[in-house]
């Protein structure tokens, strides 16, 4: 069985543990992908929901701990990378 991850709560911890740490030790399992926004945000979309549409589409994202507009766009962003239907695979 591998060794979970350290919590680490700073840039400056994980910096120290990643100078001597041997990853394969760890289990990475529970990693998952993580998405950092460092692009500004320079247009503005306006759409229309039907309330009950919103309405949930906030509740999942107060779970998931975030605003709505940014569930929004990751969800959107997810789909984009996600591949065609009757796209050839690669």
């Amino acid at each position: 069985m591998k060794t979970p991850l350290p919590h680490l709560t700073t840039d400056e911890a994980a910096e120290a543990f990643l100078e001597g740490a041997d990853l394969s030790a760890y289990d990475l399992s529970g990693m998952t992908l993580h998405s950092f926004e460092f692009a500004p945000k320079s247009r503005q979309v306006n759409l229309r929901f039907p309330e009950p549409l919103l309405a949930a589409v906030k509740a999942r994202a107060a779970a998931a701990g975030m605003s709505y507009q940014k569930f929004i766009r990751l969800t959107l962003e997810a789909a984009l990378r996600a591949p065609r239907p009757g796209a050839p695979s690669r």
